[in-house]
């Protein structure tokens, strides 16, 4: 597939670097030459220098015969532009990233596509979405929902007190018959792999397990993983970045006790005046003192979402070392997503992943609807809808010789979900949610091509 990245940024060159990793053909276009330079000597595409509004770059850099334009530098304004631009010269689809959750919320009533722009993405938009899945399951790790929980896919750690730890998967479906999920995907408390779980696969303590579930599974698996279902009260938030305000504005709609603490004095005041159900504090997070003063061992949930991803981090852990159960931090290193399992964090969330997932359902083959990244960047979940005469509906499921590092979690007939075995026979117009390593994605595509 022919693809133009303009914006050379944390994010564009994140989408630059999956994308040419998978044989793509990438011209990546920023005005800022050691941007590119860094993108040039480090991946294998065409790097152009110059404003991507200029209607003759964009020719030279043959726009009218590209599959996808993706505008993600910081200027949502020069985004849209680029977008309106690139459609208008012939490009077949065109990606924007946005700031202004407006756009979103109001996309159907505009109708963004009349000008050229076929998808809108906001990074903050997507985080403040993870972190309310991820408060309405805070016993959770991970969550991702495929057709409004019809599916879900949660993540945790396995403790002690899980019933079928040291068990393997094959015992632990004979021991826990009728239940409502399946393990999808593992990783070792030790190790940054992922592996796709098999019958003779054992659960172990500490591990990080990942299960697709039908909704009534989701209390099965509180009980089978030796966790306990905990409303969420009290909600810390530090920085009142444009995520942070989004979703302590969320939060207050859902009547939590939440306290936010903002370094910047001005900026302080400024959420006090927008977030008159929130109680802001002016003051250093990263100040142990002020986090006793303002109660920290008695907040549910600790949400770190200032710019810098070391603060965020740092902060977790010492909320977790004063009792908070569950911790939230925004990271864009892709590293420190890898290390969230082994530090102590219970979940990082990283804007860049969540835009290339929401970017990526437009690239895979196949007619892909949803796709979620696990933590360590090596598997994905990916939702299809199945074509009439895809490769998926010619037999039952434990004869279609599916790739080993992939298995498939559940389907979804008719708007209601499945976990589904071996003799289960896949139809046409199914939503399938798969599970698969990195290195057998193309393979699983060509079930659904």
């Amino acid at each position: 597939m022919k693809i133009i990245i303009a914006g050379a940024g944390e994010v564009g060159f994140h989408l630059a670097k999956l994308l040419s990793i998978e044989s793509h053909d990438i011209t990546l276009i920023d005005e800022k030459k050691e941007r590119l330079t860094h993108a040039d000597t480090r991946l294998d595409i065409r790097v152009m220098k110059g404003n991507a509004t200029s209607i003759s770059l964009l020719k030279d850099a043959n726009v009218a015969n590209t599959d996808l334009v993706i505008s993600v530098t910081s200027n949502e304004t020069v985004n849209i532009t680029i977008c309106v631009l690139a459609k208008r010269l012939g490009a077949k689809r065109t990606i924007a990233r946005i700031n202004n959750s407006e756009f979103i919320d109001n996309k159907d009533e505009i109708n963004f596509s009349e000008f050229g722009i076929d998808v809108l993405i906001s990074t903050e938009e997507l985080a403040s979405n993870e972190i309310k899945m991820l408060l309405n399951q805070a016993a959770f790790n991970h969550i991702h929902e495929f057709e409004q929980g019809e599916l879900t896919m949660l993540g945790i750690i396995l403790s002690k007190t899980a019933p079928f730890v040291g068990m393997s998967v094959k015992e632990a479906a004979a021991t826990f018959p009728g239940i409502h999920f399946m393990p999808i995907a593992l990783q070792s408390k030790h190790s940054d792999d992922i592996k796709i779980p098999r019958g003779d696969t054992v659960f172990k303590k500490g591990d990080l397990a990942y299960f697709i579930t039908l909704k009534e599974g989701v209390n099965e698996l509180y009980k089978l993983t030796g966790k306990t279902k905990k409303e969420v009260h009290n909600v810390m938030i530090l920085g009142g970045s444009s995520i942070g305000k989004r979703t302590v504005k969320d939060l207050c709609n859902k009547k939590l006790n939440v306290k936010i603490i903002e370094i910047n004095r001005t900026k302080a005041l400024e959420l006090a005046d927008d977030l008159s159900n929130a109680l802001v504090v002016c003051g250093d997070g990263r100040d142990v003192e002020l986090l006793l003063e303002e109660n920290i061992e008695e907040m549910d949930v600790f949400i770190a979402a200032t710019e810098s991803p070391e603060t965020n981090i740092m902060t977790c852990l010492v909320a977790k070392s004063k009792g908070v159960k569950k911790t939230i931090a925004l990271a864009e290193n892709v590293d420190y997503s890898k290390l969230s399992h082994s530090i102590g964090i219970d979940t990082i969330i990283n804007k860049k992943l969540l835009a290339a997932n929401s970017i990526f359902k437009y690239i895979r083959k196949g007619d892909v609807l949803e796709i979620a990244t696990l933590n360590n960047l090596d598997a994905e979940i990916l939702e299809f809808k199945v074509r009439e005469n895809s490769k998926i509906t010619q037999k039952i499921i434990r004869e279609l010789n599916f790739p080993q590092n992939a298995t498939i979690g559940g389907v979804i007939r008719n708007g209601k979900g499945y976990i589904v075995l071996g003799d289960f026979k896949i139809q046409p117009e199914d939503k399938v949610v798969v599970s698969c390593l990195a290195d057998s994605v193309r393979k699983v595509e060509e079930f659904f091509d």
